[in-house]
């Protein structure tokens, strides 16, 4: 009889031990499901499908922080271009220096008032002058804010008679303002000011 009940004993704590492993596995698994399950909603929740010309096209989300670089390198870039690039008609100069001024305070606008007060503008129509630029490079310092930049470029002049090469470094700060159709990047350039702008190379035409 004792040894029946030493036996029944031993078998409710082998029964006991189990049914806590066991409870306490179905805990570990099912946290570890919930934990997968929010890995899984987290990284649905970051693609993103475009629809483009009947093809579906997986895109991916960041944070502004992620693409402050990127932005910003295009945002300079964006406003140089408009800036120098220039045709004799003033129709079409007014729109490009509209978009630039868009993309900068009142630096970039006392710099414009100054050409125009010289007749700058004036003379590209007249004289019949293409203006162009190329990027080279542009360093952004994202250390500190608002953020430092330094853009290096050269100016194409395109005269009826020669083509001048000029060196142009320019430099500016960014801040973030909000997005808009004018301003896509939500940048604004500040404390603009040309460093050097030099002539490289003149050939005649």
């Amino acid at each position: 009889m004792f040894q029946n009940l030493m036996n029944l004993d031993t078998a409710f704590r082998h029964v006991k031990y189990l049914s806590f492993t066991v409870v306490l596995g179905s805990f570990c698994f099912a946290g570890y499901l919930g934990v997968k399950a929010i890995q899984a909603t987290q990284a649905a929740q970051e693609r993103v499908y475009i629809l483009a010309e009947g093809k579906a096209l997986e895109a991916f989300s960041a944070t502004k922080k992620d693409n402050i670089p990127v932005e910003a390198r295009d945002h300079v870039k964006m406003f140089h271009h408009y800036f120098f690039t220039l045709s004799p008609d003033e129709k079409f100069i007014t729109e490009q220096l509209a978009k630039s001024l868009y993309l900068s305070d009142g630096s970039a606008k006392k710099v414009y008032d100054n050409l125009k007060e010289r007749g700058y503008f004036t003379e590209i129509v007249s004289a019949n002058i293409n203006q162009t630029i190329a990027m080279d490079s542009v360093s952004i310092s994202i250390d500190s804010y608002p953020y430092e930049f330094l853009y290096y470029g050269k100016q194409q002049i395109i005269r009826p008679t020669s083509v001048v090469t000029r060196g142009l470094i320019t430099k500016g700060k960014l801040r973030h303002i909000d997005r808009t159709d004018q301003n896509p990047h939500g940048f604004l350039i500040e404390h603009w000011e040309t460093l050097s702008n030099k002539n490289l190379n003149v050939e005649s035409r």
